[in-house]
């Protein structure tokens, strides 16, 4: 453990990590699995802000206070699961509740094809508010394979434990991501909302011209504007309307776009710089791409 300039702790070891938690000492030094009713904060060494070195996975089912993670406070009453990636800035300022916390050094997944993979579950990247929120029997689901790795870790270490460990792990996360895929479409009223106020944001920044001063919209920048976090952004557009953020955002430029070449008489060059493009080769290279059609091919069309 050491700390950083700007004061908060960063953890390298599970052991330190626990140590802090008033844990007993880890049963592996790489991966660990905890009730979170056991942990008692040693605040005087923690302080108000830790970064930790590890995958972090943690089931909470109660109301308990409010978490800061990023720059903003999110609620964790309805409960859930957060997943956190290593050397993210996580700040606590709650009793820790009720629940169970999985501890995963990368280098437990090494020489694992999980090493690889796990890299490209997007909700490790999604922040607090966007939690997976699971039913009764997805609990279940979940719970079982906790018990397992649990079990693993209680019982002497062999041979093959890590073998069985990681492939518990790598299932949890199969069954994560198929949960998450349910929770979009389940919660369609809100996403639907989502959608419409992503579209009405983005009509209203090319109609205002916005792009002339503020350049094309990022995925960042979009995300922001909604209050949720790019990954969960891409994510839930995949899913709803097999889109990526970025994807959209060229969608709705285009759009814009074909309008200007429809019905002005502004020139390529023109049409590009009035929607964020430093170049119009940019813009005829992506409105190409798009449509299989140059500007002014489809300009021609009209005429």
């Amino acid at each position: 453990m050491k700390k950083a300039d700007n004061s908060f702790q960063i953890f390298q070891s599970l052991s330190d990590l626990h140590r802090v938690l008033g844990l007993p000492k880890p049963l592996h030094p790489m991966i660990s699995f905890t009730d979170i009713k056991d942990i008692k904060i040693l605040r005087e060494e923690l302080g108000n802000a830790y970064i930790l070195n590890f995958y972090k996975i943690s089931y909470k089912s109660d109301l308990c206070g409010q978490a800061k993670y990023g720059q903003n406070y999110y609620d964790f009453g309805e409960g859930g699961l957060v997943y956190t990636a290593p050397n993210q800035l996580f700040e606590l300022n709650h009793n820790p509740g009720t629940g169970f916390l999985l501890l995963i050094h990368p280098d437990f997944l090494l020489n694992y094809p999980l090493a690889k993979k796990i890299k490209q579950f997007g909700f490790f990247k999604y922040s607090a508010n966007e939690a997976l929120h699971i039913s009764e029997k997805e609990k279940e689901t979940i719970f079982s394979i906790f018990s397992i790795i649990d079990e693993e870790l209680q019982n002497r270490i062999d041979d093959f434990s890590q073998d069985v460990m990681i492939s518990q792990i790598e299932l949890l996360l199969n069954y994560s991501n198929r949960f998450y895929k349910r929770q979009f479409i389940t919660r369609k009223a809100v996403n639907n909302d989502l959608l419409e106020k992503m579209e009405g944001f983005l009509d209203d920044y090319f109609n205002q011209e916005k792009s002339l001063t503020q350049g094309i919209p990022t995925v960042q920048f979009l995300a922001e504007q909604l209050n949720i976090s790019p990954s969960y952004l891409s994510d839930l557009l995949r899913s709803l309307i097999g889109q990526s953020a970025q994807q959209y955002i060229h969608s709705k430029l285009i759009e814009k776009a074909k309008e200007k070449l429809s019905t002005t008489k502004l020139t390529v060059s023109e049409i590009a710089y009035e929607l964020g493009f430093e170049h119009s080769q940019s813009f005829s290279k992506l409105f190409k791409t798009k449509t299989n059609q140059s500007p002014l091919e489809f300009r021609q069309s009209f005429n």
